[in-house]
């Protein structure tokens, strides 16, 4: 298993990108699985290095990557030691984050060695799965895409961090990390930006776009995401496959931090589910 971790590009926004490839080195190309966290997370969070595993035994070339502004730094990739960046990230600059990857395995020599370019599958789980579900619909490279848990509507989300006059007045809201202790602020910009990119940040609209493989995954004993949501998205696009995943909460019954060497069994039926769809 070859694993290179914390490789960092540079992003389109003044903020370090890391990425971490898992694969095994064959010297012939393996199908691209590019994954993204969600809201509050990043790419090493709990069980993610072994689900990375799990797809790179089973033949693929796997991504995964902080977005530029989650709160993370290059010595400090996991958590978040900067809560500016945090305060300052949104909706387009995650965008423009994958944008970046997905150029940065176009343009890489190395890579193309063991990856196959012309096979590129998202996989993004909670707030990641309405990022990937919108570049799947505009970026013509991506072939197939996955959600875990996916939210579908960004929205209700944005205008619901707070007081929107209050919000606009002090330039910052906070939302408490149960498991930090910290208080995330979210900078006013982050509603600015979402209201002046509405029409594109909207998911019923990208997933009614969507003319490549989808497959939707949910928990059915999800609170943080209820599984009317990935029900609505199946609505939204009747060609999609939709799976329930029995008890699995929102992150499959893993937790940051994943002291087991060994998959929760919710999680590891959701990488299968996933490898058995990518296998057809």
């Amino acid at each position: 298993m070859k694993k290179n971790i914390n490789q960092v590009l540079e992003g389109t926004h003044n903020k370090p990108i890391l990425v971490d490839t898992f694969y095994k080195e064959t010297n012939t190309s393996k199908p691209i699985i590019i994954f993204c966290h969600g809201y509050k997370g990043f790419k090493d969070w709990g069980a993610w290095n072994l689900m990375a595993t799990s797809f790179a035994n089973a033949g693929f070339y796997f991504v995964k990557f902080n977005f530029s502004h989650n709160g993370g730094t290059i010595e400090q990739p996991i958590d978040f030691p900067d809560l500016e960046a945090f305060g300052n990230n949104n909706y387009t600059k995650e965008l423009d984050d994958l944008e970046t990857v997905i150029d940065w395995l176009y343009h890489n020599d190395t890579i193309t060695q063991e990856a196959d370019i012309n096979d590129i599958t998202l996989i993004g789980h909670s707030r990641g799965g309405g990022i990937v579900t919108i570049k799947a619909s505009e970026n013509n490279k991506i072939h197939k895409v996955i959600t875990l848990a996916g939210v579908c509507d960004f929205g209700k989300r944005t205008a619901t961090i707070g007081d929107l006059e209050q919000w606009k007045k002090e330039g910052v809201k906070y939302v408490l990390n149960g498991r930090t202790k910290q208080k995330m602020p979210h900078f006013y910009q982050f509603y600015e930006d979402f209201k002046q990119n509405e029409h594109r940040l909207n998911i019923e609209s990208a997933i009614k776009k969507l003319q490549i493989p989808h497959l939707i995954i949910h928990g059915d004993n999800d609170t943080s995401v209820f599984i009317k949501e990935g029900e609505l998205q199946h609505e939204w696009n009747p060609n999609s496959t939709f799976k329930i995943i029995k008890n699995a909460d929102h992150v499959f019954n893993a937790r940051h931090p994943w002291k087991e060497h060994f998959l929760p069994l919710e999680l590891e039926e959701t990488i299968q589910t996933c490898i058995g769809f990518l296998s057809k």
